[in-house]
């Protein structure tokens, strides 16, 4: 693989060289004609984007109709999907998880919503076979929200993104970079979708090659790719850090809607010659390995027959890496998967979600693991599919069966083993797995309990190989493979049955149906000229990652609470940080009084707390890793950078000031920090005059907010999203 950061153009289907970015050739990019359609063109230089369809699951949604509710939505006016993939384990938290679930079918009653129930499809599998369409876009509040391969621009973003679609307002953001990437070879035998998508994330994440832009995926090599195949690279393309996804499509696109009962949905996506892109990845998928991404990111990834051949250097490097990410009382002990034959060895195996629980990479599995047996030592599989009718496929077709009598478990399609809520690994034990992520903690484990699992992350070809090998690292490369996976079907009766389809359809005068543990959101004020914020947590990592900022697994369950929820805020990274943001929640007199007058500053102030991390938001899209904080009296960040937009957003819907800073010593934990007239400074973009101030005295510095849209100051001035909606509203009605 080849990056070349330079323009480049399309020449006779060929990328070459250009001397500079050619404005008619971005124009001729399949990501520029898709935005260009969905754009109102108010704005020359922004963009402001109506979707076509809406998704949200069972961790998100609450909040996001809470949210459009405050705002004063009578009806959805665009289909929204909302599927039960996450909190379906309806035995964790009392009845919160079903609470939920039947408030969202009330609510897709009332405002004309889709309602998928639990354990028919994860939210992204869902997505695919019934919501794309080439040249549509779809806005999702989960980060994985990807159908590029599908012809379709999928965007996760925080759920103030989707409430803003909700009540008719659009998506505002500047015309992105497009990166081309370029498709040429064909797949060696045993290679399947996780090991491009490793190999590609691991050459543009560190680099930020592809940061906020979109990947537009055109060549050759991509005809020689099943849809399942290019679907599961396509999902990965969040572990990039990219904005979006496009693919040029062909007659194995045209087959997938066919077979979905879509065909009107589907039309031919071709880069025409002379586009032009900000650069290109060169991806040749003769040259991709089996891959390995080591604990605790994907793009730690290496090849495995590399890591066989000096385990003990490159897991010795992972260990350093961990210690440096996790917080607590634990053994770090990577090394210790090596036997003493200098194998490196599995204890759990797992296949599942959006990316692995996919018809053909379980179908590759299960022909790897026909006529073996795991055994009935510790190592175990769980396999669990993508939806419903692609189980009801692998049942017919005898794959279920293959798998079972191999020794794997087959379980409902759930999204829980990519978030830490199903097949948490004991203590110390590494997980093999393909799914999306193997973040700090994610697959379950709490490291302040003293518990740390590790996760790596694999193609399902490998895993199956691996089990099949006794829980030996192997690559499928290595096995004399000739699979042939029979062509899949798809019953639409699964969904028809069930499935309730309320768009275009709402009943105003249905009630919705709370559970005990759905609150409204807590009054938030609005912005102060002055702030006086203490720096209550002080992050040194190099990211730190959603997860860490608002856990996942069991806290999902108190996704529909936001006060109960926030007490779990940096529980795995700072546990201390409640007790201290909550300490200036309920501070009654003005802190440092006699140095701000003595320095001429006023003391009529707002005061709230903040964290400074150097790169925050690597991961999820959902919005709690910034409303918890809020709930809290959170004011701001202070950051070197954000790892994404989508977290910046979900800060700024929520009235926490995104400052970037400089200098990260004067942000030290205890230190406060006076923000002066910041209404001013945000209103006529102005840089933000601040004051750090300790025991030691008082030092000024500069900070700033980056680049902000005008509704985007209108929500920070306003104190959050709910607040300058019900503002809108007040305003016009004095009008």
């Amino acid at each position: 693989m080849k990056l070349y950061d330079h323009p480049v153009m399309i020449r006779n289907g060929r990328p070459e060289a250009a001397e500079e970015k050619d404005k008619d050739g971005y124009r001729k990019t399949l990501t520029y004609k898709i935005l260009d359609k969905h754009d109102d063109h108010r704005d020359k230089d922004l963009l402001h984007i109506r979707f076509d369809s809406l998704t949200s699951h069972d961790i998100t949604y609450v909040n996001i109709i809470q949210s459009a509710r405050a705002s004063g939505i009578e009806e959805f006016d665009l289909p929204y999907v909302l599927t039960n993939c996450h909190n379906s384990l309806c035995a964790v938290g009392g009845t919160i998880n079903e609470d939920d679930h039947r408030f969202a079918l009330s609510a897709c009653r009332k405002y004309g919503g889709i309602y998928v129930p639990p354990h028919y499809a994860v939210i992204h599998s869902y997505n695919r076979e019934m919501m794309t369409g080439c040249g549509k876009m779809i806005l999702g509040s989960d980060s994985h929200t990807r159908y590029g391969a599908l012809g379709t621009m999928g965007i996760g973003e925080g759920g103030g993104e989707l409430t803003k679609q909700l009540v008719g307002r659009t998506y505002d953001i500047p015309y992105p970079k497009v990166v081309l990437v370029y498709v040429h070879g064909k797949v060696r035998n045993g290679i399947g979708p996780h090991d491009v998508a490793l190999d590609l994330i691991a050459h543009t994440y560190d680099n930020g090659f592809v940061k906020n832009a979109v990947m537009e995926f055109a060549g050759e090599g991509i005809h020689g790719l099943s849809q399942d195949f290019r679907n599961g690279i396509d999902v990965m393309t969040t572990e990039a850090t990219c904005l979006s996804s496009i693919w040029e499509t062909d007659d194995k696109t045209k087959e997938y809607y066919e077979i979905h009962g879509r065909a009107d949905d589907y039309h031919e996506l071709k880069v025409e010659d002379g586009a032009c892109y900000d650069c290109c990845i060169d991806l040749d998928l003769s040259e991709v390995e089996s891959m390995i991404a080591l604990p605790m990111h994907p793009s730690l990834a290496v090849s495995i027959n590399e890591l066989k051949g000096r385990p003990e250097y490159y897991l010795k490097k992972a260990e350093e890496k961990i210690a440096g990410q996790v917080k607590g009382d634990v053994k770090i002990d990577l090394l210790s998967k090596i036997d003493k034959e200098g194998n490196i060895r599995a204890d759990q195996a797992v296949i599942a979600g959006c990316s692995g629980g996919i018809y053909e990479n379980i179908c590759a599995a299960a022909a790897i693991l026909k006529g073996r047996h795991i055994g009935n030592g510790s190592l175990r599989l769980s396999v669990y599919p993508d939806s419903l009718p692609v189980s009801q496929q692998l049942i017919s077709k005898g794959i279920v069966s293959d798998l079972i009598e191999a020794g794997a478990i087959y379980r409902e399609a759930f999204c829980g083993p990519c978030f830490g809520a199903g097949d948490v690994p004991a203590n110390g034990e590494l997980s093999i797995r393909h799914t999306t992520r193997n973040f700090p903690n994610r697959e379950g484990s709490k490291p302040n309990e003293g518990q740390l699992a590790l996760v790596a992350l694999m193609d399902a070809r490998s895993i199956a190989a691996t089990v099949a090998n006794d829980g030996i690292l192997t690559a499928a490369t290595d096995l004399d493979l000739n699979i042939e996976i029979e062509p899949s079907a798809f019953n639409k009766n699964i969904y028809a049955e069930r499935v309730y389809n309320g768009y275009g359809k709402a009943r105003k005068d249905e009630e919705l149906i709370y559970g005990p543990n759905i609150k409204d959101w807590p009054a938030i004020p609005e912005l102060k000229d002055n702030l006086l914020i203490k720096i209550v947590s002080h992050i040194d990592d190099p990211v730190t990652t959603t997860d860490e900022l608002i856990p996942s697994g069991e806290t999902s369950s108190f996704r529909s609470n936001p006060l109960r929820l926030a007490e779990f805020t940096l529980s795995r990274r700072d546990p201390d940080y409640v007790r201290k943001a909550k300490e200036v929640q309920n501070m009654k007199e003005i802190p440092l009084s006699d140095m701000l007058m003595e320095n001429g500053l006023s003391t009529d102030v707002q005061m709230g707390s903040a964290i400074y991390a150097n790169k925050p938001g690597d991961g999820s899209a959902r919005e709690q890793a910034a409303s918890c904080q809020r709930v809290l009296g959170g004011l701001a960040n202070f950051a070197l950078e954000y790892a994404t937009k989508r977290y910046r957003s979900n800060c700024i819907n929520w009235g926490i000031l995104p400052f970037i800073c400089e200098d990260k010593e004067l942000f030290k934990e205890g230190n406060w920090v006076y923000v002066k007239d910041i209404r001013k400074a945000i209103t006529d973009d102005l840089p933000v005059s601040a004051y750090i101030l300790n025991e030691d005295g008082i030092t000024q510095t500069k900070l700033s907010l980056g680049q902000l849209t005008a509704e985007e100051k209108k929500i920070l001035l306003d104190g959050c999203l709910i607040n300058y909606y019900r503002k809108e509203r007040e305003r016009n009605a004095v009008s």
